[in-house]
């Protein structure tokens, strides 16, 4: 039999989800909107933004403004668009849960229209009320000029760092992967 508390633990969670699922969008929509303020609110004051293979480092809310002056200043328009989005719950702590998100987005860094796969790890704390990303690391399964994206899944340099094709963050960095790939020889 359900328990008053565990009813009340479930409808919080339930709850819970949702909001950090409109977290989540909100941050999308931020980017596109490039609002600041609102962007940078939704971190905790003490948040962390930053990128699996280092180029995107924050610590802080003055710091994540600062990176992302940095990167919205030299984008025009953008659509950022959540997918699947998984939320974990700390079972020791109500107020913490952890979630990995699917997105793509099109970007036009310096001009140029670009488009990109990412994969969102995410660390989320409520206060107040209210949740907020305690750490969002954000990781590209490509992110390529938009005229390059034909055949660039059979390609392991699928990021365009600033010019240069570096190799992407995933899948070929996962343990599954990998193991995978060990196993089936592909």
């Amino acid at each position: 039999m359900t328990t008053l508390e565990e009813l009340a633990r479930r409808v919080d969670q339930l709850e819970s989800r949702n909001a950090i699922t409109e977290l989540v969008s909100r941050y999308a929509i931020a980017c596109d909107e490039q609002d600041l303020d609102a962007l940078v609110g939704l971190f905790m004051p003490d948040g962390m933004m930053d990128s699996q293979s280092g180029r995107m480092q924050a610590r802080g809310q003055a710091a994540i403004r600062d990176l992302f002056v940095r990167t919205l200043a030299i984008r025009g328009p953008s659509f950022h668009w959540t997918h699947d989005v998984l939320v974990r719950f700390d079972a020791q702590d109500s107020d913490a849960a952890t979630g990995i998100i699917y997105s793509h987005a099109e970007t036009t860094p310096d001009r140029v229209g670009s488009v990109a796969a990412m994969r969102y790890t995410d660390s989320y704390r409520r206060h107040d009320g209210v949740w907020r990303f305690a750490r969002r690391e954000i990781a590209y399964l490509y992110y390529v000029a938009a005229a390059d994206y034909p055949g660039i899944l059979a390609e392991t340099l699928r990021v365009d760092a600033g010019g240069t094709r570096v190799a992407a963050d995933y899948p070929e960095t996962l343990p599954s992967w990998q193991a995978f790939r060990s196993a089936h020889g592909a």
